[in-house]
Parts: C-alpha cells; sequence; structure tokens
C-alpha cells in the first residue's frame, strides 16, 4: 500500500494524531476511495500495516525517517512490511535467494507463504496473497517487469540504511550483527558498503556510528525517546 501511505503522510503533517490520520482517510477521503467502506477498509489494512500512530514506536519512527528523503519512501515502506506481516517476511528468503536478472518463479513465493501459515489459506487467498507480495518487491526497487518480473538489485540510500541498522537494533543486535539482519539484507549491499551508508546517516543525525580495529559501535540514542530506549533495554 506505498501508493496510500504516500499520499496520507504528505497530505498529514508530521505531528499528525492517529484521529488525523482516521480524519484525513475516512471523512476527507484524500485517498479519493470511492465509497465509505472502502475508506474504512483501506484504513483498517494500513493501520494492520503501519499502525498509524505515534504511539507504536516503529509508526513514529517510520515518519522520522520519512520525510528525510523522498528516493527511500519505497524501501522504508518494505522494511516496516518486513517487520510487521508475517506473510511477507516469510517471502524475503526468496528474493534475497534470487540472482540478478533471474525471473520470479510464482510456485516459490506459493511455497513460502503456504509454509507460513500451515495450510489454512485456501488457494484463492494465497494466490490473492501471493500477487500483493510481489507487487511490494517491485514498488521498493527489487523486482522489475508486469507481468514478468525479474529481480533487480536496489540503491539502499543512508536513510534506509540507517532504518534497517535500526531495525536490527531494535531486536537486540549490535556491532556488525546489525549488517547481517534480514533488514539489511533486504537492501543488496554487503557490510562494508552498509557502513558508508551509516556514516551518511549520522551526518543526517540519524544514528551514531564508530568503526575500527575490526569493531564497529552503532547506537540510536538520538532518535529514540525515553519509553522507546526502556522498551529496548529494559528498565534496569
Amino acid at each position: 500500500m506505498l501508493e496510500e501511505l504516500s499520499a496520507l503522510l504528505r497530505v498529514c503533517p508530521p505531528t499528525a494524531t492517529r484521529l488525523d490520520y482516521v480524519k484525513a482517510t475516512v471523512e476527507d477521503n484524500c485517498l479519493g476511495k470511492q465509497t465509505l467502506s472502502t475508506r474504512r477498509l483501506t484504513l483498517q489494512r494500513m493501520t494492520e500495516l503501519y499502525a498509524l500512530d505515534a504511539s507504536v514506536p516503529l509508526f513514529r519512527l517510520l515518519r522520522r525517517f520519512w520525510y528525510e528523503d523522498e528516493r527511500s519512501q519505497g524501501q522504508l515502506a518494505l522494511l516496516v512490511s518486513v517487520a510487521r506481516d508475517p506473510l511477507f517476511r516469510a517471502t524475503a528468503p526468496v528474493v534475497l535467494a534470487m540472482s540478478v536478472g533471474e525471473e520470479i518463479a510464482r510456485q516459490r513465493f506459493t511455497d513460502a507463504i503456504r509454509g507460513a501459515v500451515d495450510g489454512r489459506l485456501n488457494d484463492e487467498t494465497l494466490d490473492k496473497v501471493v500477487r500483493n507480495a510481489a507487487s511490494s518487491w517491485t514498488q521498493s526497487g527489487h523486482f522489475d517487469g508486469r507481468s514478468r518480473k525479474k529481480r533487480m538489485q536496489v540503491e539502499p540510500t543512508a536513510v534506509s540504511a540507517a532504518f534497517a541498522l535500526m531495525l536490527g537494533y531494535m531486536l537486540g543486535l549490535r556491532g556488525r550483527s546489525l549488517f547481517d539482519s534480514l533488514f539489511a539484507r533486504v537492501l543488496d549491499r554487503d557490510e562494508n558498503a552498509l557502513t558508508f551508508l551509516a556514516m551518511g546517516a549520522k551526518r543526517l543525525g540519524l544514528l551514531d556510528i564508530k568503526s575500527g580495529g575490526g569493531m564497529t559501535v552503532v547506537s540510536f540514542d538520538a532518535i529514540f525517546t525515553e519509553r522507546e530506549k526502556r522498551l529496548i533495554h529494559g528498565t534496569h
């Protein structure tokens, strides 16, 4: 739902509340949906995927990074989807295992999602999930083409690299292991390239990074709230 998310965050200010997003989507119809029921359904789906509530750390941080660089937005949305949507996350290993130029094999997506849900989806629903997942990976730059999608190498930015490292950090990873998380690998770059991008993110104030002597230390103290720090590190 990259198009809808982009439109909503473009209309609402960076300080918008949960009620502001509801009003913009349902009452003001900023997404141009034809019926009230469609507006409400769109809001429900976007809330499930992105939360649309600044009290949820992942959405607050998505919004913090979103306005830094428009080129990064597709990758930021993808990274949040990988973090929050288990069905979509199940397709990540399939994408990462593909070579540049290789054509997507829908059956691999189908098998990955079927395994994640343990047979709980019927064939019609499963096919829809596969189509949506393939579309999402295309919007992020991992695939090119319509009916025949081929694997592309994405071009991460300093902003998307910082966000990927931050997601790993929130899960408890530290040091060099941050550069080998699923989120980091989604960006199609090795540790050296991501370190270079992270240095650029440091200049933007998105993280702090020190690298030398075979050690890399990354922290995000400048962008986490005190509540978020307690959630990540614990109270002691």
